[in-house]
C-alpha cells in the first residue's frame, strides 16, 4: 500500500569512506538482499546518524527484549530504521506499520509478508566504489 514519504524523500549520510544515498518514494521501504551486501553496515551508519537527527529511531534484534512495540505504536513524525525485521516484527506490528500514516519506515529483512507492499516498495541494496568511497543506493528488485 504505497503512501508518499511522510518524513523525508532522501536519506544521505557519510561515515568515513562510506556514503548512503537513498531515494525514498514511499512511506515503507523494504530492503532485502543476500548476506554480505552491507545491509547491517548501513543500519549501523544510520544508527549513528540517529544520534544527530531525533526524527530517526533505529531498532534491531537486540531491542527484542525492550518495549519496542510501544515505541512504534506511540510514535508520531519518526523515521524508523529496523534491521533484522524478520526476528523483530510480528504480524500485528507489520499490520500497524502497513497502515501507519504518521511515521515512515526503512525495514531491512528477508520477508516483506504482512506489510502490504507493492513490488516497487521492495529494494535490493547496491554499492559502487567511486574515488575511494563506497556508495550505497537502493535498487528496485522488480
Amino acid at each position: 500500500m504505497k503512501i508518499k514519504p511522510i518524513i523525508t524523500d532522501t536519506l544521505n549520510t557519510r561515515h568515513t569512506n562510506f556514503v548512503i544515498n537513498f531515494l525514498l518514494d514511499s512511506n515503507v521501504t523494504f530492503i532485502a538482499g543476500d548476506s554480505g551486501v552491507g545491509k547491517t553496515a548501513v543500519y549501523s551508519f544510520l544508527r549513528e546518524l540517529s544520534s544527530e537527527d531525533d526524527r530517526i529511531i533505529c531498532l534491531n534484534y537486540i531491542d527484542r527484549n525492550k518495549d519496542y512495540v510501544d515505541v512504534i505504536m506511540r510514535a508520531k513524525g519518526k523515521l524508523f530504521v529496523i534491521d533484522n525485521a524478520d526476528i523483530l516484527l510480528n504480524d500485528n506490528i507489520r499490520h500497524h506499520i502497513a497502515l501507519d500514516t504518521e511515521n515512515q519506515y526503512i525495514i531491512i529483512g528477508r520477508n516483506p509478508t504482512g506489510l502490504l507492499l507493492s513490488q516497487d516498495e521492495i529494494y535490493d541494496m547496491e554499492s559502487e566504489n567511486r574515488d575511494e568511497l563506497t556508495v550505497f543506493r537502493l535498487k528496485r528488485m522488480f
